[in-house]
């Protein structure tokens, strides 16, 4: 039998807790699809279904979800994984298309346009809406947004160049306190820098924080980098 196409979006899953949980219960992929089928209705879920979910191969859709739960004694909210799109952040907030864009004053087809491309293209009054309906933190929209790109790459220029010279055009895409995005870029200039130090000693370079690859590791994490950066100097 086959499963059925969703007819609506699927809600972001978290594919490694469904596993530990599963584990958890000593329960094997063969003893969740049994149990959603005999007591959810689901004949077509097979073990490999299952293990689809579990590898983030396919995401279950919003019945599955709620079966699979009830399988694992765990609510929908624990499989829930975090919202990454303008989609999923809706979905999760329990709003129709139409609410959306009626707030943020958008025609109905020019917002569907936007969720589908991934591409929110509102100006400034209509973005600080779109945060305020979908509950967005700052972070939540700037990858909402498709900002994270330009974002990381400013980040990246500043800590490997002058970092003075960035605190302009990074406070054009952030609404912060010049004051503050000031102490966060020097900061993460100076760790990048103190990972770019090589120690000699008895003439071998010694490799651990100023090696290549925790630079390395730096550049690709620095937008994780810069928001760990924020929270601690903005409490």
């Amino acid at each position: 039998m086959h499963r059925p196409q969703a007819q609506k979006p699927t809600p972001p899953f978290n594919a490694p807790a469904a596993r530990r949980l599963r584990t958890a219960l000593g329960m094997g992929p063969d003893q969740v699809a049994y149990g959603m089928r005999s007591s959810y209705g689901l004949p077509y879920v097979t073990p490999d279904l299952v293990m689809a979910w579990e590898q983030a191969i396919v995401a279950p859709s919003a019945p599955e979800l709620t079966a699979l739960a009830g399988v694992l004694w765990c609510s929908p909210g624990e499989l829930s994984g975090r919202p990454r799109t303008l989609r999923e952040h809706r979905l999760a907030r329990g709003l129709t298309p139409e609410d959306v864009a009626r707030a943020v004053g958008l025609e109905l087809l020019t917002y569907v346009g936007m969720e589908e491309t991934g591409t929110w293209r509102g100006n400034d009054r209509q973005s600080t809406t779109l945060a305020e309906v979908l509950g967005l933190s700052l972070p939540d929209f700037v990858t909402v947004t498709g900002r994270d790109v330009k974002l990381a790459e400013l980040l990246r220029s500043a800590v490997t160049t002058r970092w003075h010279a960035y605190v302009r055009p990074v406070g054009r895409m952030l609404p912060l306190e010049r004051s503050l995005l000031e102490d966060v870029l020097e900061k993460m200039h100076t760790e990048y820098q103190g990972r770019t130090v090589t120690t000699l000693s008895w003439g071998t370079v010694t490799t651990g924080p100023g090696s290549s690859e925790a630079v390395r590791d730096y550049l690709d994490r620095i937008i994780e980098n810069f928001w760990s950066t924020l929270e601690r100097n903005a409490y």
